[in-house]
């Protein structure tokens, strides 16, 4: 009953208040250009999450606020024992060490409205009013306490999240003058060469130039098994060598490293306000004035103390301390997976997510295709066209190239010395062997060095179009003695991780844009279980689909390599890209797989589902205390004691409900829950305007921080 009687008071005093607003004339409504005051939680979670100068200086004012108020209680316990006239002495004490909380809701009075800071300095008042200077001294120090541990809390865990990717050495050894120097860490710059051996961690981005070793990545990528890596390869800060040396000519150190990058990615992330956490403040903050006029009612019945009771077993801002730790940990999490989260909105859209469109090349296929087959001119078999072209392709390193190797490597072949080569528009190729000129490339190559094509050969040309597969001529000594024909090689992950896509019962439809031919395209949606596809797109048309699909009402992830499709990954309502560590800083997207698969997309959606479960348990925490609160107080009469207590408990559950980000938790009450599932249903939506100004950072304001 009393539950029900909240909830309507604090309905009725929403639709009077927006009445009254409808009816305000014109110019009253001036006032509402000015900014509005911030409460009290808000500035502290700002200064948690802000700068380390906002960090520190919240640090110092709570430190000197929980002194004042531990001094407070301990002249409240030797009076209340001892010496009774010594809990006066405690007055002054506690009001200085909540000066900030009654600044704060003088400055709502003075406007026409109250806040939770109102019934902070209400409770706090008037236990001093009806002599509970212990009590009152109690409430103090235990928000004192709660908001240094909870700021403890906070900063280790962005600091565990920002080391993650800011690891360094004291000192590396680089290459001068053909000797191996060792010198500071801080001194190292782009172009130096750096020598990394086994055991060592890479300090800079950069190209191996000579050596070659087994890295482990997984800091960036998510992957447990290691890479090679030899000369022209890339490497990244921070990443290990676990065996072999390299020399890696440095291109970006220090702060333009794709780690420090990262780092500052997420620390900007970590300040995103979950639409849960935004409809639980302003909930908060609504029920105000009905909790108000609930302990105006129970002021007949338990008295003074019960009405204060009453007001303080209001959630008040609990959610605005525990939101923050759940997105640190959520972004702690997912790096730790290969996720790099830039866009926290991203995290929740994922669950309304109902259509996941995919672009064909380089997401669900890879950048390097494989030999499918190898067509010979009459006299030459297989291995002689293909020992021609992978010796010609030997130094290549484009992805055409790499295919070529692969197969001749795989099929054991050894490679001729060549002579004199030359590199022409394209993929083209021109070596000597034995003397003789090997061509290698295109039948356009073919054509301007005066080589004719055979019917066969242009049938199987004519064929590969249709299929989209390529198709590499190789002719020696001016005559055609083949073709190589290359298939795009598919993620050998592909097709699991779509099947664990489309068994999620949110997700009703999946789609290939390509533009490639209709039959390739088909081929590969019906080989992936993919249900409709769009083939011949232009990267112009790619976002011109995705608005299509947004006007019928669906809920658009797109999924794309990050370079020619930012405009359709922009369009989307959440983007993905499979760019890696290299584009990192400039790629458009909202959510970046880091090892350039897909294998982890199918991770990401469990995390947003459990980020959603974990918040809305947070929610439930924060209601459940006051719920027992104020049901205790009309049925079983609580008073201040039991609902700082109740208060306390919720606060500590939800901190354990947020460092636990896998954690299923239960309803602290179980009897509760049906109850509060039908509040937090009820609970006004957050418009998309709401949400993007409590995501954009405006200037720190000044504040003490309860």
């Amino acid at each position: 009953m009393i539950l029900e009687t909240l909830v309507l008071s604090g309905f009725l005093y929403k639709r009077s208040k927006k009445l009254a607003d409808k009816l305000k004339p014109v110019e009253d409504k001036a006032d509402g250009d000015k900014q509005e005051v911030r409460s009290i939680a808000e500035e502290k979670m700002r200064k948690m999450v802000g700068s380390q100068q906002a960090r520190l200086a919240f640090k110092t004012q709570n430190d000197e606020a929980l002194i004042s108020s531990s001094a407070a209680l301990a002249l409240a316990t030797t009076g209340a024992l001892i010496y009774p006239p010594l809990s006066l002495l405690s007055v002054p004490l506690l009001i200085y060490s909540s000066q900030d909380i009654h600044k704060r809701t003088y400055k709502l009075l003075k406007e026409g409205k109250v806040g939770t800071e109102s019934l902070i300095s209400i409770t706090l008042l008037g236990a001093v009013v009806i002599q509970r200077f212990f009590v009152a001294s109690l409430i103090c120090l235990a928000v004192r306490y709660a908001n240094r541990l909870t700021s403890r809390i906070t900063e280790e865990s962005r600091a565990h999240l920002s080391s993650m990717f800011e690891q360094q050495m004291d000192t590396v050894w680089v290459l001068v003058n053909g000797v191996e120097t060792q010198i500071p860490f801080e001194q190292l710059k782009v172009n130096d060469t750096v020598i990394v051996q086994s055991g060592e961690m890479i300090p800079a981005d950069g190209v191996v130039i000579d050596g070659m070793a087994r890295v482990d990545q997984h800091i960036l990528t998510g992957e447990a098994n290691p890479v090679e890596r030899e000369t022209d390869d890339e490497v990244f800060a921070s990443t290990v060598v676990l065996s072999g040396k390299i020399y890696i000519r440095v291109e970006k150190a220090g702060a333009d490293c794709t780690v420090a990058k990262i780092a500052d990615i997420l620390n900007q992330t970590v300040d995103f306000k979950s639409t849960t956490q935004l409809r639980a403040e302003k909930f908060s903050k609504d029920l105000v004035t009905p909790a108000l006029i609930v302990s105006g009612l129970a002021f007949p019945f338990w008295g003074f103390t019960g009405a204060l009771a009453v007001i303080n077993a209001h959630p008040k801002n609990k959610i605005m301390i525990i939101a923050p730790l759940t997105v640190l940990n959520y972004l702690n999490l997912a790096a730790k997976n290969g996720l790099l989260i830039k866009d926290g909105r991203s995290l929740e859209i994922l669950n309304q997510i109902d259509t996941i469109v995919f672009d064909k090349t380089g997401t669900l296929t890879e950048e390097q295709p494989h030999v499918g087959a190898i067509h010979c001119c009459p006299g030459y078999d297989e291995t002689a066209v293909l020992r021609f072209a992978a010796t010609a392709e030997h130094k290549q390193k484009h992805p055409l190239a790499r295919a070529i190797l692969d197969c001749a490597k795989q099929r054991g072949m050894d490679l001729a010395d060549i002579g004199d080569s030359q590199c022409h528009l394209g993929y083209e190729v021109l070596v000597q062997v034995d003397g003789v000129d090997v061509h290698v490339g295109s039948a356009r190559f073919m054509e301007l060095s005066n080589i004719a094509l055979t019917d066969a050969i242009n049938t199987e040309l004519a064929h590969c179009h249709e299929q989209g597969h390529s198709l590499v001529m190789v002719a020696v000594g001016g005559q055609l003695i083949g073709a190589i024909e290359l298939w795009p090689t598919v993620r050998s992950e592909a097709k699991q991780v779509i099947a664990q896509l489309k068994a999620r019962k949110n997700i009703s439809a999946t789609y290939i844009i390509s533009g490639d031919h209709e039959i390739p395209t088909k081929k590969l949606a019906d080989e992936l279980g993919i249900d409709h596809y769009f083939a011949g797109v232009l990267p112009t048309e790619k976002a011109d689909l995705i608005d299509k699909l947004k006007a019928e009402g669906r809920f658009v992830c797109y999924i794309g390599d990050g370079v020619n499709d930012s405009i359709a990954l922009k369009k989307s309502h959440v983007s993905i890209s499979l760019s890696g560590a290299s584009t990192i800083a400039t790629d458009t997207a909202q959510i970046v797989l880091m090892d350039q698969g897909i294998s982890h997309l199918d991770t990401l959606f469990n995390l947003a589902e459990d980020f959603k479960r974990n918040m809305d348990n947070s929610l439930k925490i924060m209601l459940t205390p006051a719920i027992v609160g104020v049901g205790g107080v009309f049925l079983l009469g609580f008073g201040l004691p039991q609902t700082l207590f109740l208060n306390l408990a919720g606060l500590a559950f939800g901190v354990n409900n947020a460092m636990h980000p896998k954690l299923v938790v239960s309803d602290p009450i179980d009897a509760e829950a049906s109850t509060i599932d039908t509040i937090i249903d009820a609970l006004e939506p957050v418009t998309e305007a709401e949400i993007i100004a409590a995501n954009t950072c405006g200037e720190d304001t000044e504040a003490t921080v309860v």
